[in-house]
């Protein structure tokens, strides 16, 4: 559709246009890193093997057609579950609910385990204020923290993912949880959450 005379002009209006952007597999995507972070392969062993009581791992579960959201915290040990009510996924939400779940409960909170959302930037707040140390696992491998990718699967028979959390208040987070805390678990013996913590007080 050209012919040779206007290769020259052809040419020199293709070198013009506009670039196109391609993802680079192999380079590291730095948004919303924060510095110093501690990688879960640094975690103390006897948190993974689950030597010790006051070790947790910590999400956020979405709602359907809000921001409303909840914050759900798992103790390693006993499986012991916290579900905090967000207005949103912002790290003032997460920070202020949290710090209101440790001091309900007054059970040791010696380490959290996060994964990398943005809502856990502010997470040293959390280890000043309470004297926790966070640590946070690997990209994309939610296995790492995995009892509380359990618990969020039992959760949803309550909470099912396409309903909306607009209007879930607290006190039901809480009986969500109580329900959780005094279901026999076959890990435990078919103790309860709730048995294991009251023979650990």
């Amino acid at each position: 559709w050209a012919d040779k005379n206007e290769g020259g002009n052809l040419w020199q209006y293709l070198r013009q246009s506009p670039k196109i952007r391609r993802k680079r597999y192999r380079s590291k995507d730095s948004r919303g890193r924060v510095a110093a972070k501690r990688h879960i392969s640094e975690r103390p062993t006897l948190v993974n093997e689950r030597e010790e009581f006051g070790h947790w791992e910590i999400d956020t579960v979405i709602g359907h057609g809000s921001k409303h959201c909840l914050v759900t915290m798992v103790e390693r040990q006993s499986r012991y579950t916290l579900i905090g009510q967000l207005d949103d996924r912002t790290t003032e939400s997460l920070n202020r609910r949290v710090g209101w779940l440790i001091k309900e409960t007054g059970l040791p909170f010696k380490t959290i385990t996060a994964d990398n959302g943005t809502e856990f930037n502010q997470y040293q707040q959390l280890e000043r204020s309470h004297g926790c140390d966070f640590y946070f696992a690997t990209p994309y491998h939610s296995w790492e923290r995995g009892t509380n990718e359990n618990t969020n699967g039992l959760i949803r028979q309550y909470i099912p993912k396409k309903q909306s959390m607009a209007l879930l208040g607290q006190r039901h987070c809480s009986d969500i949880a109580r329900r959780l805390n005094t279901r026999p678990r076959k890990v435990l013996g078919f103790k309860t959450p709730e048995e294991f913590i009251r023979e650990y007080r």
